[in-house]
This record gives C-alpha cells, sequence and structure tokens, in this order.
C-alpha cells in the first residue's frame, strides 16, 4: 500500500508537467494568433469585453450580489475598453492598464470576501470568475505581443532629432510580449535543432 501511495505522487507530478505544457503550448498558439491577425483579435477582445458588461447588467438584475463588487467590474470593463483605444499598441505604465491591474486586485477580493461569506456552489463561483474576471484580462495579456511586429506609423522621437524613423524602430525595437518571452524559453530551455544543408 505504501508503494501504491507513493506511485501516486509521483504520477501526479506528472500529470501536473503535461498540463502545464499544454497551457504553454496553448498560450504559444494565442499569443501568435493574436500578433498574426491582430484585427480580429480586437474585435474578439471587443466582444468579451461587450459580453461581460452584459453579464454584469445580468448578475445585477437577477442576483443579490454586493454593490461594490457590481460597480468595480464595471469600471474594470471601462479601463479595458481605454485599454482597447490604442489596440495593439498597449502601454504597460498607462493609467487604464495600470487601473485595470488595481481593479483586477480589488475584484479578487471583494469576489473572496463575498464567496466565503455566502455559500454558493463551485461551479457558480467558478463561472463568475472565470466570465466576470478572467476571459478579458486574459485575451489582453496573450494580445500584449500584438504589438511586436508593427512597424512604426509616427516618429516618436522626432522631437529629440532622431531623422530616420525606420533604423530608430529597428535600432531600439526590444521585443518584450508574450510570444518573445515564450520564444527565449523555447531558445534557453530545449535543445537547438541543426540545420541540415544538402
Amino acid at each position: 500500500m505504501g508503494f501504491l501511495f507513493i506511485l501516486s505522487w509521483i504520477s501526479l507530478g506528472i500529470q501536473i508537467t503535461f498540463i502545464t505544457l499544454s497551457i504553454v503550448a496553448g498560450l504559444y498558439y494565442l499569443a501568435e494568433l493574436a500578433e498574426e491577425y491582430t484585427t480580429p483579435a480586437r474585435k474578439v477582445i471587443l466582444f468579451m469585453i461587450s459580453f461581460t458588461i452584459f453579464v454584469y447588467i445580468m448578475l445585477m438584475a437577477f442576483e443579490d450580489f454586493p454593490w461594490t463588487m457590481l460597480l468595480c467590474g464595471f469600471l474594470a470593463q471601462g479601463f479595458h475598453l481605454s485599454i482597447m483605444g490604442g489596440f495593439p499598441f498597449i502601454r504597460l505604465m498607462s493609467v487604464p492598464f495600470i487601473g485595470s491591474l488595481i481593479m483586477l486586485v480589488i475584484n479578487h477580493a471583494l469576489a473572496f470576501q463575498y464567496f466565503t461569506s455566502v455559500y454558493v456552489p463551485f461551479t457558480q463561483v467558478l463561472a463568475y470568475f472565470t466570465i466576470c474576471m478572467w476571459m478579458v484580462p486574459f485575451g489582453l495579456f496573450v494580445s500584449l505581443s500584438a504589438n511586436d511586429s508593427v512597424l512604426p506609423t509616427v516618429n516618436e522621437q522626432s522631437r529629440l532629432g532622431s531623422p530616420d524613423v525606420v533604423s530608430n524602430y529597428f535600432s531600439r525595437n526590444k521585443k518584450q510580449g508574450l510570444l518573445s518571452l515564450f520564444n527565449y524559453m523555447k531558445e534557453t530551455l530545449l535543445p537547438g535543432r541543426s540545420k541540415k544543408s544538402f
């Protein structure tokens, strides 16, 4: 019986490893899709924001959720809409981005406080967290790499005296998105393939 117990822990570790690798592969694929198809990605994220607002309206009408939790949810969706104004360019130090991160933390705190004080079945709690709090930030997180490949349209350094827009862009371009992180992890963790020349 003791050996089967040890074997169960080993199998649990293997299962967690496979699940983690599957999630990473899915995130990598979604990041590539968001980078390749920025206009459809923008439409999908705007639809998710609209759907989340609709869900909050329905929760306001049919459920007994605290008003602070619902108002913070509406405010978070307002920040998400503000972020989408400049999509695919998402500035990490902008007020809407920082505000959405703050509202994400506040919404989680309010939701944990509410769901620990009132009994709600786990599937309903998971539905609230997934649709109302995780869906849109997850879509924005995956699409962070979309602005890595977009060519510049305005010379940001023109006031500082840089004459050439394109060479300035390529000389300072450092990819910092999700796809760049996954590419870096792939290059450092996985062994490189040797190219065959025929």
